[in-house]
């Protein structure tokens, strides 16, 4: 109870007298990004993969080529999930006597479960969009089919044995372009009509789809159940895997607020640790009277954590508001971007926060706190004696333990994890390593130079161990803040420019050998800028270095489906731009002897390593080489891209049809009709839908990472602060005696000036150094996004810092020169 009095007591005491401000400052914001973040990226990430859950309609999806079991969507339904069917095939519709071959969707009147279905009431009105499919009796059309056609709305298109009226016209559906290889134009029809054609029968060739969507954790509880029941003709898609450009979107985003959260974590510490340095510097000459007293250092040691768990429980439920209301700030910000149905948040991020304000408390303010029940009573006579010597080990033992904990802890990425953590090791050790020889250089050039100068430098080289505390906390925010700069105008610039204005939107394939020339002719006499086309040949993997492949081997759902699939296989003597090598080497010349190239994501899913050999069955035969070299594939880039590619001495004898894509702006949509009436048997796909739902992600992303940094930003200007307040203490007590000495109050002004302004240079240089350094290894082995050397930010950050710690330093100790110098050497507060 002793203990309880007493720390409540100190606790009102030091709030009264503003000691804990700077570090419940520290904590509360440290607290409010961890749970802003844990909040908005709860929210945000499950808007997310609704983009996803989009491109399928749902969110898993069973394709089949027979019709799927009716228990599987029973179950569904007992679990309060949401389903719907689909039957997709390609068929002739006719109007007149002209037909054409279509692609026809029936759907379920409840699809699509995820996404939206846009129609248009006439090909010049905007598009509108609609909840559920046409209803029984109608039918939605893409527009080129009206052209194609020359029909209107309104007219009767046949469909097998029925007859259905054009209601509208389809503009865009969610999983448009789940499948690149499906047949345009499309047709939307009710499944309630599809007997009425007579177009399904038991040998039917169509592709049957059953669509599930419901909450997160039921969706997670249901996909166990469900994947060991399915028949081996049967694949499962769920959002992330829907498209792998998407996927790469969406996992970018993440790492990006995933860095954000733990660049403002890290930074917190530091105030954390510069604020806990001030509060040992003012706590001294109280503990020494309660010495004096009598009071046992057992009992002291429970007070300072009694005050440190009460206060740090406190400063968290506080940041946990903050973050609160922090996240509530962005979504109305993001109103109009985000769905309105966004789901609550729960309180686990409330319980990481308090959690992770608890262990950066008591890591990084413990050790500094604990060198206060070594303070002897003596020191309430003689003030020489100064503070107590800390154990560096045990600062620097706790103090890395916590971070280390809460870095893996929230990164909840190992790769992550423990790059920021040995990129941070690094950049502190060398950071104090350069800051001792500048200080020492300090030194010397101080008793070089004379007036104000000399004494401005010499501060610095006076109190080493203060100034290299000083200069440390003062770079790690400076780099927080050019970091928050770089991360800003390169890497998120770099990560929009992956899919650029430009990019393709429109795919041809199944183009004959005999059509690449008249097609490049085409594309080029209508100003299209002539793509490149490759060669496409479909094959089947059948072992690896000599193993049969098995599916059932494979404990990896989409391991087991890839497989089963027959690939796109691709053959060429130059690499595609967007691919990068990263492990072995190109062949790079037409006569190369057969090997093969395999994407890098697809050879860890199937365990295919350099070396290995590798064996498909192409047009009835087998073909096999070695794996030569692995490569990164930009998926974004909306290029023409393949999994596998081979040297030409593999596949160039073997027939093949080709693919390519090109841009094409919206208002010259009447080159592709002309190019489907030239060559009908190429099929043109319009993927602007898969664009602007990835750019969407990037878009969203983006503004989201932007938001998570103003809490960096707030972390850094807290450490340069905290930086500042550092030293105050044993600057009082010089003051006091250099003004008894005779020193006026400009000449000390100015060498504060002197002082501050060369500790931020110093800072300023260092970090400018750090954050160019860091960003570029991000953008190389992080994000693998291009990285451009920024020459505007050293000077931004060199004299940026030396101007504002300058000033900032100098205003801040301002009050301790026009404090009377007999007020110091009295020892009054």
């Amino acid at each position: 109870m002793t203990a309880w009095r007493i720390t409540l007591r100190l606790l009102r005491q030091d709030w009264r007298s503003g000691e804990l401000y700077l570090l419940s400052a520290a904590l509360i914001l440290t607290v409010a990004a961890i749970t802003a973040v844990g909040f908005f990226t709860n929210r945000v990430e499950a808007t997310m993969e609704r983009q996803g859950s989009a491109l399928i309609a749902a969110d898993l999806a069973l394709e089949s080529s027979s019709p799927l079991a009716e228990d599987l969507s029973q179950e569904a339904r007992s679990r309060s999930l949401e389903t719907a069917r689909t039957v997709e095939f390609r068929s002739v519709v006719t109007a007149g006597r002209q037909p054409q071959l279509v692609q026809i969707k029936a759907v379920d009147p409840g699809y699509p479960l995820r996404g939206e279905l846009r129609v248009a009431e006439a090909t010049d009105l905007d598009d509108r969009p609609s909840a559920t499919g046409p209803p029984a009796g109608d039918v939605w059309v893409e527009s080129r089919l009206l052209r194609l056609l020359d029909i209107a709305i309104g007219d009767t298109l046949r469909v097998g044995e029925t007859g259905l009226r054009i209601a509208a016209i389809l503009t865009d559906e969610p999983d448009q372009g789940r499948n690149l290889f499906s047949i345009a134009p499309r047709v939307l029809m009710s499944r309630a009509d599809l007997p009425a054609t007579g177009l399904i029968g038991p040998a039917s060739r169509a592709t049957y789809r059953l669509l599930i969507a419901g909450p997160a954790e039921a969706i997670a509880d249901f996909k166990p159940w469900l994947e060991p029941r399915l028949a081996a003709n049967v694949s499962l898609d769920d959002a992330l895997e829907a498209r792998p450009e998407f996927a790469s979107a969406v996992d970018r985003a993440s790492r990006f607020l995933r860095l954000a959260t733990l660049v403002t974590l890290l930074v917190a510490g530091a105030a954390i640790a510069l604020a806990s340095h001030r509060l040992v510097e003012r706590q001294i000459d109280a503990v020494a009277v309660m010495r004096c007293l009598g009071a046992p250092r057992h009992l002291l040691m429970r007070v300072f954590v009694l005050r440190l768990l009460v206060f740090g429980l406190l400063a968290s439920l506080l940041g946990c508001l903050l973050g609160w209301l922090g996240q509530l700030g962005l979504i109305t910000a993001l109103a109009d971007w985000l769905e309105q149905d966004l789901p609550p948040p729960s309180l686990t991020p409330v319980l990481i926060g308090i959690t992770t304000g608890m262990i950066a408390l008591l890591g990084f303010a413990v050790p500094p706190l604990a060198q206060l029940a070594q303070v002897p009573p003596l020191r309430a006579l003689r003030r020489d004696l100064g503070r107590p010597r800390a154990s560096a080990a045990l600062t620097l033992g706790a103090a890395g333990l916590a971070l280390a904990l809460l870095v893996f802890w929230q990164a909840n990425d190992f790769e992550l994890a423990w790059k920021l953590l040995a990129g941070l090791l690094g950049a502190l050790l060398a950071l104090i390593l350069t800051v001792l020889v500048l200080v020492r250089l300090a030194g010397g050039l101080a008793g070089r130079a004379s007036g104000v100068w000399r004494l401005g430098l010499a501060a610095m080289a006076r109190r080493p161990g203060t100034a290299v505390l000083q200069i440390t906390g003062l770079g790690v925010g400076i780099l927080a803040l050019l970091l928050l700069a770089v991360v800003r105008v390169d890497l998120l610039k770099s990560w929009q420019e992956t899919v650029p204005e430009g990019a393709p939107n429109y795919f041809l394939i199944n183009i004959q050998p005999h059509e690449v020339e008249p097609l490049r002719e085409f594309l080029s006499s209508v100003e299209i800028q002539t793509p490149d086309l490759y060669p496409m040949i479909r094959g089947r993997l059948t072992h690896i270095g000599g193993q049969a492949v098995d599916p059932e081997r494979y404990q990896d759902p989409r391991a087991e489906r890839l497989a089963t699939r027959e690939f796109n296989l691709s053959y060429g003597a130059e690499m595609q731009p967007d691919n990068r090598i990263v492990a072995g080497d190109w062949w790079g010349s037409k006569d190369a002897p057969p090997q093969f190239s395999v994407e890098e994501g697809i050879a860890e899913t199937l365990g295919i390593e350099l070396g290995d050999d590798l064996t498909f069955w192409v047009s009835g035969h087998a073909i096999s080489g070695p794996v030569t070299s692995l490569r990164k594939v930009q998926w974004d880039s909306f290029n023409a891209n393949f999994f596998v590619v081979a040297s030409p001495a593999l596949l160039r004898d073997e027939p093949a049809t080709f693919i390519t894509s090109f841009f094409l702006p919206a208002e010259r949509e009447a080159v592709v009709a002309e190019l489907a009436r030239r060559f009908p048997s190429v099929t043109t796909l319009d993927v602007d839908a898969i664009l602007r739902q990835v750019r969407g992600v990037i878009d969203r992303g983006v503004l989201a990472v932007e938001y998570v940094f103003l809490f960096t930003l707030g972390a850094g200007l807290l450490v340069m602060y905290a930086g500042i307040q550092a030293s105050l203490e044993q600057r009082r007590v010089e003051h006091g005696i250099l003004r008894t000495l005779g020193a006026d109050r400009r000449s000390l002004l100015t060498s504060l000036g002197v002082e501050f302004t060369a500790a931020g240079l110093l800072a300023g240089l260092l970090a400018s150094i750090f954050a160019e350094s860091t960003g570029y290894l991000l953008a190389e082995q992080l994000f693998e996004l291009e990285f451009s050397f920024n020459p505007g930010l050293w000077a931004l950050g060199v004299l940026g810092s030396g101007a504002l710690i300058g000033v900032a330093g100098t205003l801040a100790t301002y009050p301790l020169l026009i404090r009377p110098p007999l007020r110091t050497l009295r020892g009054e507060g």
